[in-house]
């Protein structure tokens, strides 16, 4: 008896699919961070310009960005099996093409291809989570175990990056990819049964360009405010762009009856919310990150596989996090509390990072790995109750509405915290070196005007025009810079600590009476206190039984 066709307990088969299913996640979450150490390598082979290089990096986040939403409901109207394997195949096929990419100019457009092929992998294979593991504490482990992995698999990407660049060229930290593509195209056939929703009505076209239309100029101020170390005026016009398009957008999905994204969705009072935490924990997460890898090898001067290698440490607390919180839930505690205390544990995380000097590793990684550990537990608890609090026939736009959201969070962290950071790091430093009170006396003389701006500007310039000058003047530069920087770490890692405290009662407040409102093997929405009556257009029971 098996959860795919009676609808009770997953058996060894989905459990074999659901091992099946995590390889296109890994690779998604790892093609964020595997440029890493690529870059010089690729700059010495293809000679991009420094907006290509840009791009090269950008691209593939804002294709994946831009239509998660559009491939989520196309995976609910024709079949979430049938998108995962469309998007393996152009995974793979795009993977090869960047491997041997003989410009800049191809690069990017295989990167671009990733992405697309990532925003059909990303909401498919969720949304088959969902409908593999009908029993709701089963569907919460592998939930917990998913969300895990996801986070484990950002950390392993720049690991794998700097292996394959130092054994082989810079093209096969991208062919990791095709084997395990082959390997998932060959078995989710076997193994996986195809669900979609049986009824789906007209498909709304005019929706797609909106969504993107409204994404993507949000995520790219977002991303230009990081990169810029602060806000600007072509930053603020496109997010405020991105806005008005999104009320347009969202204008139209609560007018149609054959919206993309199908309004029943948030009748449940868990759904919302839990997109809104699963991006604040994402801020959380990525906030940390821009610090940390900075922290280990501009501060501690490490180099980039060793820095990879140590940021690898935190993860196996982050490997038992989300399953700990999912045990905990089962066995009775109030999933709204559990929530609350992976919030509080994140903050803590933080609190730890805000202790670090310039020479604190242990303080950091034991930080990081409190922080990671607090905000996994919040992901696997918060994803799995949107997912679970779905009609099975919309799970592919809930998780889609889930992944934007993270996009979002992820970009807000770095572009927040890091402004956060940076405003600390040029006030410290240009008092440091002038055109404020001096406070270290740092001898310039020599240094042009360009090279003293590059070195208010961030810390990587800093430690370069520090290498220039010799003996004690660059010693003394380069540890005003190295204090400056961790001094903006420390303070925007207590800013992120209070967005947790903040998040934590959040969860309390809107979560404290969220019941389940779908029932986990099918059957009619509940219409409790949690959520309103569904109209006749959709219903729980309705999904169109696993086929092979």
């Amino acid at each position: 008896m098996t959860s795919a066709s009676t609808g009770l307990r997953a058996g060894r088969r989905e459990w074999t699919a659901f091992v099946v299913l995590m390889l296109p996640l890994l690779l998604v979450s790892m093609d964020v961070s595997v440029l890493y150490f690529a870059v010089p390598a690729i700059s010495r082979e293809l000679h991009p310009s420094s907006t290509q290089q840009l791009w090269i990096f950008d691209i593939y986040a804002f294709a994946l960005a831009g239509l998660l939403i559009t491939m989520g409901a196309l995976g609910d109207r024709f079949g979430r099996r049938k998108l995962l394997l469309f998007g393996a195949a152009a995974f793979g096929a795009a993977s090869v093409a960047a491997a041997y990419a003989q410009s800049a100019d191809m690069l990017i457009a295989a990167r671009a291809v990733l992405g697309i092929g990532g925003a059909t992998l990303m909401p498919s294979t969720m949304a088959l989570v969902r409908n593999l593991f009908l029993d709701e504490k089963q569907r919460a482990k592998a939930i917990a175990i998913w969300s895990s992995a996801m986070a484990g698999g950002i950390a392993l990407g720049s690991v794998m990056s700097g292996v394959m660049i130092e054994h082989f060229w810079w093209g096969s930290v991208f062919l990791i990819n095709v084997p395990a593509m082959v390997l998932l195209l060959a078995l989710v056939p076997l193994l996986v049964p195809e669900f979609k929703n049986p009824a789906p009505g007209p498909f709304d076209l005019p929706s797609v360009p909106l969504s993107m239309a409204a994404v993507l100029p949000v995520i790219y101020g977002l991303k230009k405010t990081a990169a810029d170390n602060g806000l600007g005026l072509i930053p603020v016009l496109s997010i405020v762009a991105g806005l008005a398009i999104g009320a347009v957008f969202v204008r139209r999905q609560l007018t149609r009856r054959d919206a993309m994204i199908s309004p029943q969705l948030f009748h449940h009072r868990g759904f919302g919310p839990s997109i809104a935490l699963n991006a604040l924990a994402t801020f959380a997460m990525m906030g940390s990150a821009y610090f940390t890898t900075q922290y280990l090898q501009s501060v501690l001067g490490k180099g980039a596989l060793e820095a990879a290698l140590w940021s690898l440490a935190p993860s196996v607390c982050v490997g038992i996090a989300g399953p700990a919180a999912a045990a905990a839930v089962q066995r009775g505690a109030n999933r709204a509390s559990v929530i609350g205390a992976g919030f509080v544990t994140g903050a803590i995380g933080y609190g730890i990072l805000a202790l670090a000097g310039p020479d604190s590793l242990w303080t950091v990684l034991i930080g990081a790995a409190v922080l990671a550990s607090g905000i996994v537990a919040v992901m696997s608890l918060v994803t799995d109750m949107a997912i679970g609090t779905v009609p099975p026939e919309r799970a592919g736009s809930a998780a889609a509405l889930l992944e934007t959201g993270q996009e979002f969070g992820g970009a807000m962290g770095m572009a927040v915290l890091g402004s956060v950071g940076t405003a600390v790091y040029r006030s410290d430093v240009k008092g440091s070196l002038g055109g404020g009170p001096p406070t270290d006396g740092l001898p310039t003389d020599g240094l042009p005007t360009d090279a003293l701006d590059q070195v208010r500007e961030t810390l990587g310039a800093a430690v370069a025009v520090a290498g220039r000058l010799k003996g004690q003047a660059g010693d003394q530069m380069l540890d005003a810079a190295r204090e400056a920087f961790t001094h903006g770490m420390r303070i925007a890692c207590g800013a992120g600590a209070l967005v947790l405290v903040a998040a934590a009662v959040l969860a309390l407040v809107t979560l404290r009476r969220v019941g389940s409102a779908w029932p986990t093997a099918g059957g009619t929405p509940s219409t409790g206190g949690d959520t309103a009556a569904a109209d006749g257009e959709e219903t729980a029971g309705r999904e169109v039984a696993p086929s092979h």
